[in-house]
């Protein structure tokens, strides 16, 4: 009977090659197909055809095509501020009576959002509208490519083209380009807004990031740890680490991180924070109690802040979020 079973040498061969065979197409299954483990824009269901708008939150919008420079066409909603909103809780501010409703937008900060890698802007307006109605902020907010109804594929390269593009419409637009610009990042937006203000030092008034990490590859063993020994086939960087110290000394950042998160471990958060405050040439201890840990850059001040029940996606709903990201924005109309 045994000359019909293989010997230990040839089935040792045989699990040798299979485990080979195994891994290089895993291997070639993770260097060609990350981008959809990474940029899952098809999540949750729906996320590429159904796209809420902000009239649906009582806001008057402009439903803007922005061009790429190498040609994608990216959906986006601009909320330009008006002298008088019908929102209760709407921030009072002065304005005069022969100004028009635009020449009281250009006199309010505007705010950039880049949102995380799943959904699409859409899904991001209550938080922008807290930005527009409690703090009267203009707000431009977008899809990355190969989001929500925007062309195109993602990518790192992509993305970050898509943040210039934002970025250069902005600082084009006839009342808007000389408003302070804020960058508002969640997770892998949070590296979208460091690449962004690390290339365009001069023109970015501040930053709030929240739950956003050191780099990728570093993320991916506890992201996708059946991936780990793969890390190294890793293309997408998003090396934040590496970028923050070309941001301006001057330029406050609020950072905002969920102990609890599943996705972004918080020493990602916490290693981040130790760098800006290297950035000014001062180390400020990380605060582990959930209360600001403040340090002060040039003119401003950044803060990190931890919400001790926060997870990857409720932190902005967590006590006392809105009121650091009022009391951060404030701070920057009094420099």
């Amino acid at each position: 009977m045994s000359k019909y079973l293989p010997s230990l040498e040839s089935f040792a061969k045989g699990a040798i090659a299979t485990t080979a065979g195994v891994t290089t197409i895993g291997c070639g299954l993770l260097y060609y197909g990350q981008n959809y483990l990474i940029y899952p824009s098809a999540f949750p269901p729906g996320s590429r055809t159904d796209v809420d708008t902000p009239t649906k939150y009582g806001m008057v919008y402009e439903d803007l095509a922005l061009r790429t420079e190498d040609g994608i066409t990216l959906r986006s909603y601009l909320l330009m501020q008006r002298k008088e909103i019908s929102h209760t809780h709407a921030l009072q501010v002065d304005w005069t009576d022969d100004q028009s409703n635009e020449d009281f937008a250009a006199t309010r900060p505007t705010v950039i959002m880049f949102h995380g890698n799943g959904g699409n802007h859409g899904h991001r307006i209550p938080l922008a509208r807290i930005f527009f109605v409690k703090m009267r902020c203009n707000v431009l907010m977008l899809s990355y490519r190969g989001y929500g109804l925007s062309e195109g594929s993602p990518s790192e390269t992509g993305l970050c083209i898509d943040a210039q593009t934002a970025l250069d419409y902005v600082t084009s637009h006839p009342y808007l380009q000389k408003t302070p610009v804020i960058l508002y990042g969640q997770s892998i937006g949070g590296a979208v807004a460091i690449h962004l203000a690390s290339r365009n030092p001069s023109k970015i008034s501040a930053l709030i990031l929240e739950n956003t990490f050191t780099n990728l590859p570093r993320l991916v063993p506890h992201a996708l740890p059946f991936l780990s020994p793969l890390t190294f086939l890793c293309h997408q960087k998003w090396d934040s680490a590496s970028k923050i110290p070309f941001i301006p000394k001057s330029t406050p950042i609020l950072m905002l991180s969920g102990v609890q998160d599943e996705v972004v471990p918080r020493e990602h958060m916490q290693e981040l924070w130790e760098i800006i405050t290297r950035r000014q040439g001062s180390m400020v201890q990380v605060d582990r109690e959930p209360k600001a840990n403040t340090s002060e850059i040039g003119r401003g001040k950044s803060n990190f802040v931890e919400f001790p029940h926060g997870c990857h996606n409720d932190t902005c709903v967590q006590q006392g979020y809105w009121t650091e990201v009022t009391e951060f924005m404030a701070s920057l109309s009094r420099l």
